[in-house]
């Protein structure tokens, strides 16, 4: 099956001020973010992408607006990989919100946090969608471009920690132990039995790895696409 890119949107007016943005309207990328949006669409110029899904948020749009720019694509918008709902707690200062009682559940039972306040979601309700998301994306892209097919979803960095923790096979409590950096690159390759986790949270270095694989007159012997290779393999060419 198809290989995603998870780009987390570049960095944000908001994450510099220390403010939990959820899905506050306007929250644009800083110069520095800007300056990471145009560096990733450049290491990702060589990879041939099916389809772009965004978050339906300023930042993620704008993070991939560079990686569109020369490409004849126009990103889909997708709410599911929208940021959580944050409820009451949006706009407050991170400083602010350690100090509340829930943050410890966040941190420690993630599973059960739900944001107080109307529109408040659980991060297992975000969970759920954004993996709904992915899979029924990756489901299309395969059907259109084939199974070597490469395709990016831009989201937020709880919402990529959330994914990769399902193609994991982690419990969501255990998903704090993921680190997505603004701009960062994560993939997961899926297949019919089960996702390979290839990289998460890169933030430079070559992607020529996720070109297609080029096909052999063996091609018919080869082990099923979902088989982990044992021994581990030679890795990318």
């Amino acid at each position: 099956m198809p290989t995603l890119v998870l780009l987390r949107h570049g960095r944000s007016t908001a994450n510099t001020s220390g403010v939990l943005a959820g899905w506050t309207p306007g929250v644009n990328l800083d110069d520095h973010g800007r300056k990471q949006a145009e560096a990733v669409a450049e290491r990702l110029r060589p990879v041939p992408l099916a389809a772009i899904v965004s978050s339906p948020l300023d930042r993620c749009q704008q993070t991939v607006a560079p990686v569109w720019a020369d490409r004849d694509l126009t990103p889909v918008i997708d709410d599911r990989l929208g940021e959580c709902k944050y409820g009451d707690w949006t706009g407050r200062k991170l400083t602010e919100l350690v100090k509340e009682p829930l943050w410890k559940v966040v941190q420690q039972h993630p599973s059960a946090a739900v944001f107080p306040g109307e529109g408040g979601e659980g991060l297992a309700a975000t969970q759920a969608r954004a993996v709904a998301a992915v899979r029924e994306w990756n489901a299309r892209v395969e059907e259109s471009s084939g199974k070597d097919a490469v395709w990016l979803a831009c989201s937020h960095g709880d919402v990529i920690k959330a994914i990769l923790a399902d193609a994991y096979g982690m419990h969501l409590d255990l998903f704090q132990r993921i680190v997505v950096d603004p701009c960062s690159v994560s993939i997961i390759r899926y297949s019919e039995t089960r996702p390979f986790v290839v990289r998460v949270n890169d933030i430079g270095g070559d992607v020529t790895g996720l070109l297609p694989p080029p096909k052999s007159a063996d091609d018919t012997e080869q082990t099923d696409e979902s088989d982990a290779v044992v021994g581990g393999g030679a890795g990318a060419a």
